[in-house]
């Protein structure tokens, strides 16, 4: 009986310590909020330092939700793409955003919206939200959850913000037409007091030649009483045209396209005629230091068809008809040139050497003939001579 009666007590014992230790766990489990959060200490992450670092608030123990609106409307009305601000920056306005929020809702947490009360039953209240707490922010606007809401707010926010932005270019657009039209105005008043200026000089230029006509000073003029041959090279001819024309030609005028259609064939004939005199200063088959100094000259002549095509293509830009366009200078076409223009030259020289050794001949034989007539004539003038000298 003693030992059922020392067991039966030690389990009693047992069984009372349990309940007390689980009463004890029950009631450090449903302490205050505020307690658990002096045991944990105040420790914010640096994400949420570096909000309100961006929202130049001074600390985040000591910031009021107005300090925080407050800073969060002066940092939007200078980064706000819609702003107008030389600092707009919607990259930084979003940055900005998204600060206001994470310190919006640390807030949320850490202050009691009646002054310092605590927050009983939070595990109780987590997840959920009392009806009419949904439509205390985004103005009332949208429905369904806060995510949904939130979204749908940001939609009108862009649309109220596209309107704002046609409203304001309309304003705009109406201001310049107005500006414009005064313009307008002001054009047509000049161009009209011009037009009475030049009416009045015509009428008094008319009325001079009238006067003059009174007087027969046109009497005297040649071709008095003819009619004007002046177009009768174009009878199609616009008068004006064709003496605008006649005055820039008397004036030594002539169009872009002439001077370098001009330019292109004096630097055509120049580069040609240096290839046709140094291929023909060198022999035919060319020795190894012909073939250098050819070489040399080539290269120079290419340098300068890479200029000349230069100024070939800005001529095919500015020329009036695209028949008369040109096209590039190649060195492997002018070469080809060069040495046939070089070989006909000496042909030509060969042959010209061979009439001038023909000419030649032909005089010496010429010349001998008449020296053998002169020998011949005097032969019988001097045995006439010595014939009468006999008789005598």
């Amino acid at each position: 009986m003693t030992r059922p009666a020392m067991g039966y007590t030690s389990h009693l014992f047992c069984a009372r310590s349990n309940f007390y230790s689980g009463c004890l766990l029950l009631i450090l489990s449903r302490q205050s909020p505020s307690l658990r959060a002096l045991s944990s200490g105040p420790q914010i992450s640096r994400s949420l330092k570096e909000s309100y670092r961006l929202l130049q608030l001074p600390d985040e123990g000591h910031s009021s939700p107005v300090q925080v609106k407050e800073a969060y409307l002066r940092l939007a009305k200078l980064y706000h793409p819609d702003s107008g601000a030389p600092t707009a920056d919607p990259g930084l306005f979003a940055r900005v955003e998204e600060a206001y929020r994470a310190v919006l809702a640390h807030q949320s947490k850490t202050k009691k919206p009646d002054g310092g009360k605590e927050v009983e039953d939070e595990d109780k209240s987590r997840g959920t939200a009392f009806p009419h707490r949904h439509y205390l922010s985004y103005e009332g606007v949208g429905s369904g959850t806060p995510s949904q809401r939130e979204r749908q707010y940001r939609q009108i926010r862009v649309d109220r913000a596209s309107e704002q932005v046609l409203d304001y270019r309309q304003r705009e657009h109406e201001r310049a037409a107005a500006a414009e039209g005064a313009l307008v105005e002001r054009d047509i008043r000049q161009r009209s007091r011009k037009i009475k200026i030049t009416q009045a000089v015509e009428r008094l230029v008319e009325d001079l030649i009238q006067e003059s006509m009174a007087r027969g000073d046109f009497r005297n003029l040649s071709g008095a009483g003819k009619p004007l041959n002046k177009f009768e090279h174009n009878p199609y001819a616009d008068p004006m045209t064709h003496n605008l024309n006649r005055i820039l030609i008397d004036n030594g005028y002539q169009p872009a396209w002439v001077v370098t259609q001009r330019d292109i064939r004096e630097n055509t004939a120049h580069i040609r005629k240096r290839l046709l005199e140094g291929r023909a200063k060198l022999g035919d088959p060319m020795t190894p230091k012909d073939q250098s100094q050819w070489e040399q000259l080539c290269a120079s002549v290419e340098e300068e068809l890479v200029k000349l095509n230069k100024v070939v293509d800005n001529y095919n830009l500015i020329v009036p008809m695209l028949n008369m366009q040109m096209v590039h200078f190649s060195l492997s076409r002018e070469i080809e040139r060069a040495v046939k223009a070089a070989r006909q030259h000496r042909l030509e020289q060969q042959r010209e050497r061979e009439k001038e050794r023909e000419r030649r001949k032909e005089e010496k034989k010429r010349a001998n003939a008449i020296t053998r007539q002169k020998n011949t004539k005097q032969g019988l003038m001097s045995w006439m001579k010595n014939m009468l000298r006999l008789e005598n």
